[in-house]
């Protein structure tokens, strides 16, 4: 069957009736079907053909010809455009050509280096596309996941992945990893008892949710809801609601753009009108005008922007982080909160045994994650693995179902992350999980049951049989007679020690098991009545590590004025334990349910103060960025699950996980991190300062050329003298000094000191006033110089073509000159090091062969009106450019003294 039409509402689905707070037999009558016999396919036919297929609706993206025309509709290049069309329509096929050729190259430019169309939500439909087994006319059958229709029985195991939302009907050790879209870093254990209606998604344990894995257990469920009606296509659709939102950076330039073009635009319909009024003719008026606007445009601003970003993606690149969107990287410098999830982003997303208490003993285990490396220590020194403690990991690796296993330079596990930690932890001490199965063959077995709380199993030793017993520490300790040494032999037990142990490790964030056995008899049958008179091993604290980088990343961002609040899924205890552990200095969690009776008001006010908030929901981290954004921060939202793309997508950027991160979270994110390391971001944004202080930089060289172009063409219409420069000469001079001396500051070097400023601010202007001062006295030395020379030359009988030559040569040298001080705009380039950026003085060298070719290569002096000049012409132009490059010096060391005394 079809898609429906996506301009068209999806067909109804059954109304959500809290399916939690029903009954199993009251879920599937609400929904005619019998859960034993399932769906008849006549009736599956029909609900087909009512709700659709079991699929998310795909989005159109934005085809690639509007992306190209958007590339033309900036202020800037729309003046450009009109000048070239109205220049070809008088004739002037040449300049015509040259304008028109200037905005095509900046077009492609940045259409080539334009973010991928967003493809978030086709691979939100990916994740759901598989085949499924149902109960249907009474027989077992496999589907595709696509048929799916409310009502529907689907059979569960282990490895599954659910295709729709469902009700758990019946089940055995059914559990469920919901990580993805709850943020619960444990997997679920899933019953099929009713539930308060007030339950909160990740508190609905008698629901499982579309793109969530069976860990574990088997069992049956109905059919809730499907396609974007599920939990994951509600994402699909806050996703599809949360604007791309413009970037600091394009929010500044298109302000930066629209002052310039009414500055332009006023100049040059003033010059047009006294021009005019002076008896000159329409002709050589609307010329004027032409090369006053082209003069004034900065038309390799778009190319040096999106050359400056592209050199940031390279960089990013080496430091692990890829950019999706050209304007992320510069985002990332202006970031003032990041707003991180805990599971798989500030943490390993692994399952790691840290503490042990065995004979009274309190041991560490060291290593990250699954790979089995790291000592167990006690009073800092390396433990012998004896007694209590080797009985303790062989327990723990025994009673268990989990695996593990290398593949290429990682470790992956089957089966529960806590069971696999356990294993890890074996193996550090050198005790092998398969050795250990050889040696004591497992002979009967008590599957985990959400009920008992614990799990046992029986294993041959010799002529007795040994039970191990794993699980919670209030369901076994009462069931535990003596403990065992640090001989191995029975001893006393000491309840009250053994809960203050544990309550100690609880209080860490860690999860807290029990291991115990007892010798069992070969003929005696394992049930939950012979479970007693065990003895007590010990207690094994495991808990989802940070990563060690993340600790010294969060203390970079704070030392850099960046605050870091962490938004998950998880348990408030477990959030908070996490957050003292990298250096979050929060004292208080607010929880989703808190979070639900906020209006929108008191949720901003929230949203500044407290820093951890636990068992969130999708729509709720979404408000949680909204609320940031509304009193002007530029959030990053970091992330790896289903359940942060909306957030990922309407933060100002979005940083997915490319190890462990869904595609739906790379599709959503701006920048993806190939390492999954926190500490990735912090070099970003580093990166992202560099960029936009070299952005700086490039504007505060080229305007001063846009400016005195400008005012040497006022001056020239005020005074009645000819143009000193043509309108070609000024593209020359504009497009030829903008590749080859202004992107070379696109390479320069992250300056010293630069992730010791606070972020900047979003009302912050491109250009404070002491550039701007700046920038005004290289232009009216530009006009000085220029104008004077060309004027000196006429008077020495030179003839038009050569004195319009040394004007231009007095820009562009006076620009090489200048581009020594933009290097820095608060040090001496001398303290940067002459060789730190190998470009700039290949850009000079390139930028000098041109200018020679200009002035004595006669197919450019026919095509260009110049025309070669003396030495004595050249000595005049190299006086004003040191001239113009002394008194900027000068200028730049007294503000630099300025600064420093107030300071």
């Amino acid at each position: 069957m079809a898609l429906p039409d996506p301009a068209l509402p999806a067909p109804e689905q059954p109304p959500q009736l809290g399916w939690h707070a029903l009954e199993a037999h009251q879920a599937a009558a609400r929904l005619g079907v019998a859960a034993e016999a399932g769906l008849s396919e006549a009736e599956a036919r029909r609900r087909q053909a009512q709700y659709g297929p079991n699929r998310l609706r795909e989005r159109p993206g934005m085809p690639a010809w509007r992306r190209f025309v958007g590339q033309l509709m900036q202020p800037l290049v729309l003046v450009l455009i009109a000048a070239g069309v109205v220049t070809a329509g008088m004739g002037e096929w040449v300049d015509a050509s040259v304008i028109l050729g200037v905005v095509l190259v900046n077009a492609s430019i940045g259409y080539w280096q334009e973010a991928r169309a967003e493809n978030a939500l086709a691979a939100l439909a990916r994740s759901v596309a598989m085949a499924i087994t149902v109960r249907r006319d009474g027989h077992r059958r496999q589907i595709d996941a696509a048929a799916l229709v409310p009502g529907d029985i689907v059979l569960l195991a282990a490895g599954d992945r659910l295709p729709a939302d469902v009700r758990i009907l019946h089940c055995k050790e059914l559990m469920t990893d919901d990580s993805l879209l709850t943020g619960e870093s444990m997997p679920v254990a899933k019953h099929a008892a009713a539930l308060p209606a007030d339950s909160r998604l990740a508190d609905r344990l008698n629901m499982a949710w579309a793109g969530t894995t069976v860990v574990a257990g088997q069992g049956s469920a109905l059919v809730t809801a499907t396609g974007d009606h599920t939990e994951t296509g509600r994402i699909a659709d806050l996703m599809a609601s949360a604007p791309t939102l413009a970037t600091p950076l394009t929010r500044k330039m298109a302000a930066f753009s629209n002052g310039l073009l009414w500055a332009i635009g006023a100049l040059a319909l003033l010059t047009f009108g006294v021009g005019l009024a002076r008896g000159e003719s329409l002709f050589a008026m609307f010329m004027a005008a032409v090369a006053l606007a082209v003069g004034a445009i900065p038309e390799g601003l778009p190319a040096a922007v999106t050359v400056a970003l592209a050199i940031g993606v390279a960089r990013m690149a080496r430091r692990r982080a890829i950019i999706r969107r050209l304007p992320a990287v510069e985002t990332l410098g202006s970031t003032t909160v990041i707003c991180s999830d805990k599971t798989g982003t500030l943490t390993e997303n692994a399952m790691t045994v840290r503490a042990i208490v065995a004979d009274g003993r309190h041991y560490t285990v060291e290593g990250q994650g699954y790979r089995p490396e790291g000592r167990l220590l006690v009073a800092g020194q390396s433990a012998p693995i004896e007694g209590a403690l080797r009985e303790c990991l062989i327990a723990g690796a025994l009673c268990n179902d989990a695996g593990l296993r290398r593949e290429g330079s990682h470790w992956k596990i089957t089966g529960d992350p806590t069971e696999a930690a356990l294993l890890v932890a074996a193996r550090k001490a050198g005790l092998d999980e398969h050795t250990l199965r050889a040696l004591y063959p497992r002979r009967d077995e008590l599957p985990f049951d959400a009920c008992r709380q614990y799990m046992a199993t029986r294993h041959e030793a010799g002529a007795d049989h040994l039970l191990y017993v794993k699980g919670a520490v209030e369901r076994l300790l009462p069931l535990c007679r003596d403990r065992l040494d640090g001989d191995g032999r029975c001893c006393a037990l000491d309840a009250a020690e053994i809960e203050a142990s544990a309550q100690q490790l609880a209080s860490q964030g860690m999860r807290v098991l029990l291991l115990a056995r007892r010798i069992f008899a070969p003929n005696q049958a394992l049930t939950a009545t012979t479970v007693e008179g065990l003895s007590f091993i010990g207690l094994v604290g495991m808990i989802d590590p940070p990563r060690p980088a993340a600790v010294a990343a969060i203390r970079r961002c704070h030392s850099a004025g960046i605050r870091v609040k962490m938004i998950t899924g998880d348990h408030a205890a477990t959030a908070l334990a996490i957050a003292g552990q990298i250096g979050l200095p929060a004292q208080t969690v607010l929880t989703g349910r808190e979070l639900a009776t906020l209006d929108d008001a008191a949720l901003v006010d929230v949203a500044h103060t407290v820093d951890i908030f636990a068992r969130v929901e999708p729509e709720q981290k979404l408000r949680l960025v909204r609320a940031l954004q509304s009193r002007g921060e530029v959030v990053a939202m970091t992330g790896d699950g289903v359940n942060d793309a909306p957030a990922l997508k309407q933060a100002d950027i979005g940083v997915a996980m490319g190890l462990g991160g869904t595609e739906v979270a790379k599709e959503a994110a701006a920048m993806v991190l190939t390492d999954d390391n926190f500490a990735t971001i912090e070099a970003a944004v580093e990166e992202g300062r560099g960029v936009w202080d070299n952005l700086v930089k490039f504007i505060t060289w080229t305007l001063p050329t846009n400016f005195g172009e400008g005012l040497v063409i006022v001056a020239a219409i005020l005074l009645g003298v000819t143009l000193p420069i043509t309108p070609l000469q000024i593209l020359w001079i504009n497009m030829t000094t903008a590749v080859l001396l202004g992107l070379t500051l696109a390479f320069e070097p992250i300056e010293r000191g630069i992730m010791n400023r606070p972020p900047r601010r979003l009302t912050t202007p491109v250009l404070d006033t002491a550039l701007i001062r700046r920038i005004l006295l290289v232009s009216f030395l530009l006009l000085g110089g220029a104008f004077g020379l060309f004027v000196r030359a006429l008077d020495q009988g030179l003839t038009l073509p050569e004195a319009r030559t040394v004007a231009v040569n007095v820009f562009v040298m006076v620009e090489m000159v200048y581009l020594f001080n933009c290097r820095s705009l608060t040090r001496s380039f001398w303290q940067l090091g002459l060789f730190s950026n190998l470009w700039f003085w290949g850009g000079l060298a390139a930028m000098t062969a041109l200018q020679l070719l200009l002035t004595y290569w006669p197919p450019l002096n026919t095509a260009f009106q110049t025309a070669p000049i003396g030495l004595s012409a050249w000595g005049e132009i190299v006086l004003v450019a040191l001239g113009a490059g002394l008194v900027v010096g000068i200028e730049k060391g007294w503000g630099a003294f300025h600064v420093k005394r107030e300071g």
